[in-house]
């Protein structure tokens, strides 16, 4: 029997005082007080004394108890609350102890209600940038892994939309982040967004939950580049600059004259005089002209894929835009271009290594946009900007043939290339396979025909190579600059 209770004494009542008078001998003692109320003595194992209070009361005949609280957690006041509380519950038939799981089970029932209509409105309110995220992760695949399309956006789209609710998207909010690029001067980038959003769109128009969302429709569908850009605009038409064999020569001159008045600068005056284009950006040039690739996938190329002794570059399916593996095979005059580039970075794994500190290997190619922005950046007069852009350059000393046939780019080279095989008589089918093109024909045609063509593209790239080796040699070429025969 406790010291502290009589069981006999119905009148009693525990204070405050009384309470905090127990000491840890009195573990697992009980007190009781008048009204019904028991309490069990518990000591923690750091000493702490508390007190544990249930309330007697009938169910089915039979005792059953209910937790009213622990004591010093709980106040006393609290505590004998809860206990007339349950005592009134009994005497009305109420079971308390189920009375509270019910009290519990709604109570829950609300937190999920809660957390539910929050999900809903979450979900409701999605902004475009979870869109985005979602597109790039399961519904767009692009050779750079897609970090063009994620710097395009972040830069004119996601400013603007980002945050927008993706059904509070209109065809206005569209127009607008388009109009907003024309308005900078971006003509061709603009045009660009604008298939991305389309095909952005068209993706989250088929899924949950985004075609949820999209309960007006898909807004993209409503907008037309062609009302957004200056009436006569040529950002819609494909690109066909060429590079004649005057410009070519031009641009072989260039390089040469720079280089030229660079070694020639006076010593402690270099900083002043005109830096040439990197000697590994000029052999850049050259192989995207004598190997008709794309120059993103010659700048991601690793010396492991380069058999000078065999004459073949190897071009794995994870560098190519078509997802195919390409094999080119090199001739003389693009051999020579990559024997010299191999002077320069044969050290390093890749072909065109990334700027590291001094003693240091690169372990990644240059930006695949690192050889076109310094060709844009030295044909200033075709750009619209404010002024020069930091650590770039700004002048016109790539303009060729006094601009008259505009802005030249790497990409133009390539195409330059595929001209000239086409004038040498190379049939389409073959520029098509040296281009690394996707082929013509279903999915049966190109599962029955294996031949790889190879002997056809060899001489092909043989007949390109040695009408540069014409070019560059100043041979007279006939009325036609890239008029031709493939030699037998």
């Amino acid at each position: 029997m406790s010291r502290y209770a009589d069981p006999v004494d119905r009148s009693k009542k525990w204070t405050q005082k009384a309470l905090e008078a127990i000491g840890a001998e009195s573990k697992g003692e009980t007190l009781r007080e008048a009204g019904g109320l028991v309490g069990e003595v518990r000591v923690s194992n750091a000493g702490d004394v508390s007190v544990n209070f249930r309330y007697a009361f009938k169910r089915a005949g039979k005792k059953a108890w209910h937790y009213c609280g622990t004591w010093p957690s709980t106040s006393l006041a609290d505590i004998r609350g809860e206990r007339d509380r349950a005592r009134t519950q009994a005497a009305e038939g109420v079971d308390p102890v189920e009375q509270r799981k019910a009290e519990r089970i709604e109570a829950q029932a609300k937190v999920r209600a809660v957390i539910a209509e929050a999900a809903r409105l979450e979900e409701e309110n999605l902004p475009v940038h979870k869109m985005f995220e979602a597109w790039l992760a399961d519904g767009v695949a692009r050779a750079d892994g897609n970090a063009e399309l994620r710097r395009s956006f972040q830069k004119d789209v996601l400013p603007l939309l980002g945050e927008t609710p993706v059904r509070q998207v209109s065809e206005h909010d569209l127009r607008t982040v388009l109009r907003t690029m024309v308005k900078r001067g971006v003509h061709r980038m603009a045009v660009r967004t604008y298939s991305d959003l389309v095909q952005m769109f068209a993706w989250a128009e088929k899924r949950k939950p985004w075609r949820g969302l999209m309960v007006d429709g898909n807004p993209a569908e409503l907008v037309e580049i062609e009302k957004i850009l200056p009436p006569g605009n040529s950002a819609m038409t494909p690109r066909e600059r060429t590079l004649s064999p005057d410009e070519l020569r031009e641009l072989q001159r260039i390089h040469e004259e720079m280089e030229s008045a660079y070694a020639s600068a006076p010593a402690g005056s270099k900083y002043e005089a005109d830096r040439p284009l990197k000697k590994e950006t000029q052999l850049a040039l050259w192989l995207c002209l004598g190997t008709a690739c794309r120059i993103g996938e010659l700048l991601m190329a690793r010396w492991e894929h380069v058999d000078l002794q065999a004459g073949e570059w190897f071009v794995p399916a994870a560098n190519t835009k078509t997802g195919v593996d390409w094999r080119v095979f090199l001739s003389a005059y693009s051999r020579r271009q990559f024997e010299n580039l191999r002077a320069l970075t044969g050290d390093s794994p890749f072909c065109f290594p990334a700027r590291v500190a001094k003693g240091e290997t690169a372990n990644m190619h240059v930006c695949v946009k690192s050889v076109s922005k310094q060709v844009g950046d030295r044909q200033m007069r075709f750009k619209n900007r404010a002024g020069p852009m930091k650590n770039r350059r700004h002048d016109n000393s790539l303009v060729l043939g006094n601009g008259v046939k505009g802005e030249w780019t790497p990409h133009d080279l390539r195409r330059t290339a595929a001209t000239m095989m086409q004038a040498l008589g190379v049939l389409p089918d073959i520029i098509d396979r040296c281009q690394n093109h996707v082929l013509a024909g279903g999915r049966v045609r190109r599962h029955y025909l294996h031949h790889d063509y190879a002997n056809e593209k060899r001489a092909a790239w043989d007949a390109l190579g040695d009408r540069l080796e014409s070019i560059f040699s100043k041979q007279p070429l006939g009325p036609n600059d890239l008029a031709g025969s493939v030699p037998s």
